[in-house]
């Protein structure tokens, strides 16, 4: 029994003299108050960087908004031109200028369809050159 309160006392001056001093109260105050600064500013910056990606975000909203109303006052002005007019009364209405003719071209055969076809089927089939082969083509032609 007596061991056990020795060691409470021994315990109970080592809180009160070496573990309480005035020095370690003030440092731990001191750290902790490093902490929460710490912890606040961190706080903060990602607040701050949330902020601006969303303004960011919504600037380019914005922006792109202001695109598309330029496009539209474009496009009307477009419609309202003389230019679009004759085309529109060419297209719909089937009007043409003295002079004009229409051409009807028959449709392109099987020759013509299939022309282009082969050389990229010739150049798919063709077994890609190694990095060596391309360097010696290269070098010596």
């Amino acid at each position: 029994m007596n061991k056990i309160k020795s060691s409470i006392r021994r315990f109970k001056y080592y809180l009160k003299h070496d573990f309480l001093s005035v020095e370690n109260v003030v440092f731990f105050i001191a750290i902790l108050m490093c902490l929460v600064w710490t912890y606040q500013s961190i706080e903060a910056m990602s607040r701050n960087w949330a902020l601006v990606d969303r303004l960011n975000s919504e600037q380019k909203s914005l922006n792109l908004l202001n695109l598309e109303i330029e496009a539209a006052e474009l496009e009307s002005e477009y419609y309202k031109s003389a230019e679009y007019q004759e085309l529109a009364a060419r297209k719909f209405a089937g009007k043409q200028l003295p002079g004009e003719n229409m051409v009807y071209l028959p449709d392109n055969s099987e020759i013509a369809k299939t022309k282009h076809q082969k050389t990229a089927t010739q150049k798919a089939e063709e077994k890609p050159k190694s990095n060596f082969e391309q360097w010696m083509t290269y070098l010596f032609p």
